[in-house]
C-alpha cells in the first residue's frame, strides 16, 4: 500500500496544503490522480508517494485521521517533472500563491486541474497481428503496405485500401491502436540566408560564450542585429544535444521568428502561444516533453515547457510588460527564465533596445553580464522629425495626420515604399459624451468609458470585452440630444488613410483584425508580399518587425501614454516611441521617423528622438530615486474585490492595520470598478522584499477570512 501526499485542485487559499490519501498502486511526484475531497471528485497533483506495509486501520490509527483511496490515476508518467515541480515550489513563495494555481499556470488547457475532463485527441493507427490467415491479392497488398509503413493512420490506409482495410480487421490480419495525436502544425522551412557576422556580433557572441556568468543583458539599438547573435548562439548549442528556447512577448512577433528559426534549423520546432486551440497547445507539450523539438518559439507560458536538455534560453524585447501575468500567480516571465538558466546551468540572454530600468540597474551592478551595441548593421539611424500637435491644430492642420506626415506618406507612395503608422488606441471614437450633460457612456459592468467601433457599430469595453449599441438617450440624464464624440482609434485612422490616399492599399493590425486564428500571421504576410503600401496598427506593431522596404515611421499621439500617473508612465513612452522608430530604414534605404506629440520636450520624447537610451535612464533614475520607486524600493500591491460595495475597503484596512514593518504602507486606495467587481488596494513599499514577503504571508496564514477574493502582485508593473 502506498501513502500519498497530494495538492487539491481547489483554488482556495485557506486549502493551499497537502492532504493525504492511500493507494494501491504506485505513482510519482507530478502525476495527477482523482480523489474525493468533501462531497467532489477532483483532480489532485502527487507531492509524494510512500510504500508502507501497514494496513489502512493501522495508519489511521498511527496519524488519528480517516483516510480514502484514490478513485484514480491519471498519468502513469510525471505531466510535472522535477525541474518543474521545483519551480512551482519557488513560484508558490516569490508570488504567494496557492501551489494548485503555480502548477496551473503550467499546463496546457487539456490537463489543468481545473478542467481535466477536456478529451485528449485521440488517433488510430493500424498494426500488424500474429494472426495468420488467407488473404485476395488486394487484401495482401493492403497487409504490406501497413507492414511497410508502420506506423500508419489507419485513417490513411481506408483511403488507399477502403474494402480491404475493413477486412482486414475483421480477419484479424491487423490491429487498431490508439495513440495521442502528435504535433499538428507544420512550418514551411524559411529560405532566408545566413547573413555574414560583423565584428561586433562576433565580439558578443565570443563574450557570451567564453564567459562562466548566467545571465546576459544584451542592449543593442534597434537594426544591431541581436536576432542573428540569437541564432549563432541556438546553433552552437543545438550542435551539442541541448533544447533552445526563444520568448518573444507578443503573438505578432511569432510569424518573422518562426520564418528565422525554421530557415536555419529546420523543422524540428514547437511554437507555443495563446492563438493555439488546447489541443494544439497540448500538442506542441508533449512534443517538448518528449524531445521531439529542438528548438521553441513562444510566448509568455512557454517558460513552462517540459524542457528535458535545455541548454539556451534567450527573452527577446526583455523590458516589455506583456511578460508579466495579470492573474494569480503573478509572476514574471524574466524570474522564471532566471531560474530555469540556474536551474540547467544553461545561459539567459536577455535582450532589448530599450531594456527595464530594473534589469539595467542590474546589469550595472554587475548582477547581470551587460554587453552594449551601439550600432546598426547598415550604420545608420532613421532621421526623426517631432510634429508638435498644438501648434499644427492652431493651424488648423489636422488632428489626425499633420502636414508634414502626410506629405511624407505621399513621398513614400510615390517611391513604392512601405509605411508603418503606430496609434496606441483601437476603436474609431475613444469615448463618447452626451450633448447635454457631458457625460461619457460607460461599461456598465465598469467604471470606465467605452469606446465606439465603426464596424460594427458598437459600443466596447477594452477591460471587460462587454458590447452594447449607442443608446437613444443618455444613460445620466435621460437627454435624446445625442453624443459627441472624443478622441480616436485605429479604426477612425484607417478611415483617415483611406480619404486621403484613396489608392493606397492599408492593412490596420490590432485586437479587433486579429481575433481570428492566424490573423497576426496573415497581415505580416501580406505586409512582407508588398500586397499593402501602409500597415497601421496599436503596440504589437511597435517592435520586431522587420521589412526592408519600410522607410517611414509615422507615430500618432505618441505621448500619449504620458497622461497615465502610474509612475511607469514615462519609461512605456519611452519604450513603445523608441521600438517603434526602429522599424524604419533597417535596409540599405534610408529610414525616417515622425513623432506626432502634444509634449515635444519631455525627455522621453527627446530620447526617444535622439535613439538615446542612456540619458533617458539617467533622467528616468532620478524620478525614480525621489520618489523611491522601483528599482530602488520594491512593491507589493494587495488588491481585494467583490460584489459588496462595501467589503474590499473593510478587508483592505483590516491589513493595513494588521501589518507592521519597516516598509510603508499606502492605501487604503479605491480602484474603478471593473468586471462588476468593487476594489480597493493597499500598498507595501520597502527595500526589503523578503520581510515584505513574509508579513504578508504570516498574517494571511492568521487570518483565513480575510483572504477571499485578495489579488498579490509582487513588484507590479502598473498601478490602476
Amino acid at each position: 500500500m502506498y501513502i500519498l501526499q497530494c495538492w487539491i485542485e481547489h483554488p482556495v487559499r485557506t486549502l493551499d496544503q497537502t492532504f493525504t490519501y492511500l493507494s494501491n498502486e504506485q505513482t510519482f511526484r507530478g502525476c495527477r490522480v482523482r480523489a474525493v475531497f468533501g462531497m467532489s471528485s477532483l483532480t489532485a497533483f502527487v507531492d509524494s508517494c510512500e510504500y508502507t506495509g501497514e494496513t489502512k486501520e493501522q495508519i489511521e490509527s498511527r496519524m488519528k485521521m480517516k483516510l480514502r483511496f484514490i478513485d484514480e490515476i491519471i498519468d502513469t508518467q510525471p505531466l510535472i517533472t522535477d525541474e518543474l515541480y521545483d519551480m512551482a515550489m519557488w513560484m508558490k513563495e516569490a508570488t504567494l500563491s496557492p501551489a494548485i494555481s503555480c502548477f496551473g499556470a503550467m499546463l496546457p488547457a487539456k490537463v489543468k486541474p481545473a478542467s481535466g475532463d477536456r478529451k485528449i485527441v485521440m488517433e488510430k493507427y493500424a498494426v500488424l497481428t500474429e494472426e495468420e490467415c488467407e488473404l485476395t491479392p488486394k487484401q495482401l497488398e493492403a497487409y504490406i503496405y501497413v507492414r511497410d509503413n508502420q506506423p500508419l493512420l489507419y485513417s490513411n490506409l481506408r483511403k488507399l485500401f477502403p474494402n480491404q482495410a475493413r477486412q482486414l480487421v475483421t480477419k484479424n490480419a491487423i490491429a487498431i491502436i490508439e495513440k495521442e495525436k502528435k504535433g499538428s502544425l507544420s512550418f514551411t522551412p524559411g529560405t532566408l540566408e545566413k547573413p555574414e557576422l560583423t565584428d561586433l556580433q562576433k565580439s558578443v557572441i565570443n563574450e557570451i560564450e567564453t564567459s562562466d556568468d548566467t545571465v546576459y543583458l544584451l542592449r543593442g539599438v534597434t537594426g544591431s542585429g541581436k536576432t542573428e547573435i540569437y541564432l549563432q548562439l541556438a546553433e552552437k548549442a543545438l550542435s551539442k544535444g541541448k533544447q533552445v528556447l526563444i520568448l518573444v512577448p507578443e503573438i505578432a512577433l511569432t510569424p518573422q521568428m518562426i520564418e528565422r528559426v525554421s530557415s536555419r534549423f529546420g523543422s524540428k520546432l514547437a511554437i507555443y502561444h495563446s492563438s493555439l486551440n488546447p489541443q494544439e497547445k497540448y500538442e506542441q507539450y508533449r512534443l517538448v516533453m518528449n524531445n521531439e523539438a529542438q528548438v521553441v518559439v513562444g510566448t509568455r507560458s512557454a517558460v513552462f515547457l517540459p524542457f528535458e536538455n535545455l541548454g539556451l534560453i534567450v527573452m527577446d524585447e526583455e523590458h516589455d510588460t506583456s511578460y508579466k501575468q495579470d492573474s494569480m500567480p503573478c509572476y514574471h516571465c524574466r524570474d522564471a527564465a532566471v531560474f530555469r538558466a540556474q536551474y540547467n546551468h544553461c545561459k539567459l540572454v536577455l535582450a532589448s533596445a530599450t531594456p527595464s530600468l530594473e534589469s539595467y540597474a542590474r546589469g550595472l551592478k554587475k548582477v547581470y553580464h551587460l554587453i552594449v551595441m551601439e550600432e546598426r548593421i547598415n550604420k545608420t539611424l532613421p532621421s526623426v522629425t517631432i510634429v508638435p500637435m498644438k501648434q499644427s491644430i492652431r493651424k488648423a492642420e489636422s488632428y489626425i495626420i499633420s502636414d508634414v506626415l502626410r506629405e511624407k506618406i505621399t513621398d513614400r507612395l510615390d517611391k513604392n515604399e512601405q509605411v508603418i503608422l503606430l496609434l496606441n488606441r483601437r476603436g474609431y471614437h475613444a469615448r463618447l459624451r452626451c450633448r447635454h450633460c457631458g457625460e461619457v457612456i460607460r461599461c456598465p459592468h465598469c467604471d470606465l468609458a467605452m469606446s465606439w467601433h465603426r464596424d460594427t457599430r458598437m459600443m466596447k469595453c477594452h477591460t471587460c470585452g462587454s458590447e452594447m449599441r449607442l443608446p437613444l438617450i443618455c444613460p445620466s440624464c435621460g437627454s435624446k440630444e445625442g453624443f459627441m464624440p472624443y478622441g480616436f482609434g485605429t479604426e477612425k485612422l484607417e478611415h483617415e488613410l483611406e480619404t486621403l490616399f484613396p489608392s493606397a492599399r492599408v492593412l490596420r493590425m490590432d485586437a479587433d483584425t486579429t481575433s481570428r486564428k492566424n490573423g497576426h500571421e496573415r497581415i505580416l504576410k501580406a505586409f512582407a508580399e508588398h500586397k499593402a503600401d501602409i500597415l497601421l496598427g496599436t503596440q504589437m506593431i511597435a517592435k520586431g518587425l522587420d521589412y526592408a522596404l519600410v522607410t517611414l515611421v509615422g507615430i500618432i499621439n505618441g505621448d500619449d501614454g504620458l497622461a497615465r500617473t502610474d509612475f511607469r508612465s514615462c519609461e512605456t513612452t519611452f519604450d513603445l516611441l523608441m521600438q517603434a522608430s526602429g522599424r524604419s530604414g533597417r535596409s540599405e534605404r534610408e529610414g525616417e521617423v515622425v513623432m506626432q506629440v502634444f509634449d515635444p520636450d519631455h525627455y522621453a520624447v527627446q530620447s526617444a528622438a535622439k535613439q538615446d537610451y542612456t540619458s533617458f535612464f539617467q533622467e528616468e533614475m532620478r524620478f525614480r530615486h525621489a520618489g523611491q520607486y522601483p528599482p530602488y524600493t520594491y512593491l507589493i500591491s494587495v488588491t481585494f474585490s467583490s460584489l459588496k460595495e462595501e467589503e474590499p475597503q473593510k478587508k483592505a484596512e483590516a491589513f493595513k492595520n494588521g501589518l507592521h514593518g519597516d516598509y510603508k504602507l499606502i492605501g487604503v486606495i479605491s480602484l474603478l470598478k471593473t468586471h462588476d467587481l468593487y476594489r480597493s488596494r493597499i500598498l507595501l513599499k520597502g527595500k526589503n522584499l523578503d520581510l515584505m514577503r513574509r508579513d504578508l504571508s504570516e498574517f494571511m496564514a492568521q487570518h483565513p477570512e480575510l483572504l477571499k477574493g485578495i489579488r498579490i502582485d509582487i513588484n507590479p508593473m502598473y498601478l490602476d
